[in-house]
């Protein structure tokens, strides 16, 4: 019996006993769904739930008296051996074996869509994270939403929301001038320039434009800047989408800067806010009244000397957004931009959206390194290609993952890199890798999935095992509603434990010449449904589930 299945069964129970008078309740205060969590001590049995403390008030009775005529229906549910009630009214539900066994097989059964759930089906999602500058290569400050930005995205789709990833490119504006200008240098065998970019990368992007363009260097300064900033930024975007790629983080949209004051969104944008009553003119500039809705000062859009400023850009973006069907819009954004929630929120706010459901801006604590050098190719960062090659892609990945994003964060390069317990990423890649190895040498013996006998899971281990891996839908839910990955990668950590332990007190292959029976054939079940839920957590996470190690 799953979670999922209890929480069905809780609710028909209270349906039944609502329509039997029994409960004096309207059929609309009955939840389809009734919360169930694992008690903080299991000797308080498998499953918990305070529906009676949620809902006694409504139906003008004491906590204990509405439990205790539920528990009488309770008890009746298949699967059920036991109801107590605790305290002012908790019900504590205890499952038998074969009904906690079964979901063993319901978990393999199901394969890669364990853990998936519909609790935010209709939800239509933009969510945009890293959106470095296109002007040097992605370094660690924008290493930890990359893998954090990625894993929120997975775990919403794994909750049934449609997520668009989106990476802003910032092309447009007065660094990307710099930026060319800083190329042209080099190519001349110039210095910087002033306020300039310094690093072996610009040297690099100039090769990179002087392949393309041979002749570069015979044009005046006025014709090659042009195109020494479009070659340049070309071969720029291919080293950041590159770079991710290794990351193994994806995009589903690149939007361009550029392009929103190309297409005279940021015009549009003013004169749509106008009509909305948010837009006014004062000193030769063009102003969007955000105090109105929070800000702490009204916010120029319009420079007096004709020249849009980044605030408008902004704008247009969020109208952008909300033009191609994106009722809510999340934005994951550095240590540094505090100052952005409340314009951003101001921003939906003018356009007529509610900025407590349509906006959510998610600000991510700085991360270090200990004992990272400074990149050679670009000279004044750590590159995040540099970390990569250093520590490994999932090492990376699985320890930003398991920490909140509102939490500074230090990685050890020496605890990463430890074929050890106390590398959480190397504790749980092994408990897959494990799971795999005790799957080919049961095989090996003669054990097949042919058979299955729940009521022979009823090692205390198996039990423990059992109820981590039907927690994991709840834990992957809780995750994508709260936007913190982090609730997997502990809840994995959680489910090693578990199977580490139960792999020291039960065989799957039998030992010598024991016969091959059932018991064997049901712990393949539920070895299988470990692996299963191991590498459908990682990869929520983006990281890898070995199959050796």
């Amino acid at each position: 019996m799953t979670p999922e299945e209890l929480s069905l069964a809780i609710s028909a129970c209270l349906k039944d006993a609502v329509a039997a008078g029994e409960i004096e309740l309207s059929a609309s205060a009955v939840p389809d769904e009734v919360r169930v969590e694992r008690p903080k001590n299991r000797e308080h049995g498998d499953w918990a739930t305070n529906i009676a403390l949620q809902l006694s008030k409504q139906a003008g009775t004491n906590p204990r008296e509405f439990a205790t005529i539920l528990s009488a229906r309770l008890k009746s549910i298949d699967g059920v051996s036991a109801v107590d009630i605790a305290g002012p009214g908790f019900l504590n539900i205890t499952v038998d074996a074969a009904a906690a066994g079964a979901l063993a097989k319901a978990i393999v059964e199901a394969g890669r869509e364990y853990g998936t759930t519909t609790t935010l089906a209709g939800h239509v999602v933009n969510m945009e994270f890293v959106s470095a500058n296109p002007t040097g290569p992605l370094h660690i400050g924008h290493t930890r939403w990359a893998a954090l930005g990625d894993a929120i995205a997975r775990v919403l789709r794994a909750s049934g929301a449609e997520v668009t990833a989106e990476y802003y490119i910032n092309d447009a504006g007065s660094q990307m001038n710099v930026f060319a200008n800083s190329v042209y240098s080099r190519l001349h065998g110039q210095p910087v320039p002033d306020g300039g970019y310094p690093g072996q990368y610009i040297a690099d992007l100039g090769h990179d434009v002087l392949t393309q363009h041979p002749d570069i260097r015979e044009l005046t300064e006025v014709a090659a800047l042009p195109v020494i900033r479009a070659a340049a930024y070309k071969a720029q975007m291919k080293d950041i989408k590159d770079t991710l790629a290794d990351f193994g983080v994806a995009f589903d949209v690149y939007f361009s800067e550029q392009e929103l004051h190309d297409a005279g969104a940021i015009e549009n944008a003013v004169a749509r806010l106008r009509e909305q009553g948010h837009v006014f003119d004062d000193g030769g500039a063009v102003w969007l009244r955000t105090t109105d809705f929070g800000d702490d000062k009204d916010r120029v859009m319009i420079r007096a000397n004709g020249e849009p400023t980044y605030f408008a850009a902004d704008a247009a973006y969020y109208l952008s957004k909300k033009d191609r069907g994106f009722t809510e819009k999340i934005y994951l954004l550095g240590a540094d931009h505090h100052g952005y929630i409340n314009r951003l929120k101001a921003i939906a706010a003018c356009a007529g959206d509610d900025p407590e459901a349509n906006i959510e801006v998610l600000i991510g604590q700085l991360v270090s390194v200990n004992g990272a050098k400074l990149s050679k190719r670009a000279g004044n960062i750590i590159e995040l290609k540099d970390l990569i090659s250093w520590l490994g892609k999932d090492a990376v990945r699985y320890s930003l993952a398991r920490f909140p994003a509102d939490s500074p964060l230090t990685l050890d390069p020496d605890l990463l890199k430890k074929h050890s317990n106390e590398n959480p990423v190397f504790y749980v890649q092994y408990a897959h890798a494990r799971s795999r190895g005790t799957a080919r040498n049961a095989v090996a013996a003669g054990v097949d999935r042919s058979a299955f006998d729940a009521s022979l899971l009823d090692h205390a281990t198996e039990n423990e095992l059992l109820s981590y891996l039907g927690s994991y839908p709840s834990i992957v839910a809780k995750a994508a509603e709260l936007r913190e990955p982090h609730r997997v990668a502990r809840h994995l950590e959680v489910i090693a434990g578990a199977y580490h332990r139960w792999y020291d007190a039960c065989r799957v292959a039998p030992q010598g010449d024991e016969a091959v029976t059932d018991v064997n054939r049901t712990r393949l079940w539920l070895n299988d449904a470990t692996s299963q839920v191991l590498a459908n957590g990682l990869d929520l996470l983006g990281v890898s589930a070995p199959e050796r190690m």
